[in-house]
């Protein structure tokens, strides 16, 4: 069983400046409001550990494994609570150029066998990446 959360926002500035904001770890701390800390290497097979802040719910840290990263076009990690197939997250982040527009799509497929109980939570990561994109956009276009 799965489940996927897409939203999309139309940035205002170009790619690589979206790309620039997205791929400074350091800086998410100070811009967003979902993903507060994310640290590690954005290479493909590594590591990163990110901590989330849905709305309305607990903290999370996980640290899941880089599956994608085209600079100015895509991010994307694969992330479990606890042991895999239980709940597990593919997360990602894809960017689209249009006309000097960013069109920016944040995402994730979700799986597992508890994603029939986790509707409320499901909803307040949606709002989690409403955030975010928002975040993104305002920092992007300042």
């Amino acid at each position: 069983m799965g489940k996927e959360i897409k939203t999309r926002i139309q940035i205002h500035a170009p790619v690589n400046k979206v790309w620039g904001v997205l791929s400074n770890f350091s800086d998410y701390k100070t811009w967003n409001p979902f993903i507060t800390s994310i640290s590690g290497d954005m290479q493909v097979g590594s590591q990163i550990e990110a901590q989330i802040e849905p709305p309305e719910a607990k903290s999370m840290t996980f640290k899941p494994t880089v599956l994608v990263c085209y600079e100015n076009k895509e991010f994307r990690w694969l992330g479990s609570a606890g042991l895999k197939g239980i709940f597990d997250g593919e997360h990602y982040f894809l960017l689209e150029e249009l006309n000097g527009v960013t069109m920016f799509t944040h995402g994730e497929k979700f799986s597992g066998l508890l994603i029939p109980f986790m509707g409320k939570m499901l909803d307040k990561t949606k709002r989690g990446f409403e955030k975010m994109n928002e975040a993104l956009k305002s920092k992007c276009e300042e």
